[in-house]
């Protein structure tokens, strides 16, 4: 049973990856969005959590480097918003 939940959880975050560079390729967000870069975290974070079940080193060194770079797009998303408010 407990597998089905952790492939529940990874299948939800191959959706929100896969699912955010699908709306970038048909021009429904912008990469330096705010729905495409939480997509892609949300869905990196889940992914994560189940490579925690089921270990894969390069598949969670991947992860990694999803989240850090949805994290960059993040920073930058807000960082420009404080300063078309401004």
């Amino acid at each position: 049973m407990i597998d089905i939940l952790f492939d529940v959880i990874g299948m939800t975050g191959t959706f929100l990856v896969v699912g955010a560079f699908f709306l970038l390729q048909l021009e429904k967000v912008t990469p330096d969005g705010l729905k495409y870069n939480l997509m892609n975290l949300s869905g990196a974070i889940l992914l994560l959590i189940s490579l925690c079940y089921n270990f894969n080193l390069a598949s969670f060194v991947i992860e990694l480097f999803w989240i850090a770079a949805s994290m960059i797009g993040l920073y930058k998303y807000f960082k420009a918003k404080k300063l078309q408010a401004a």
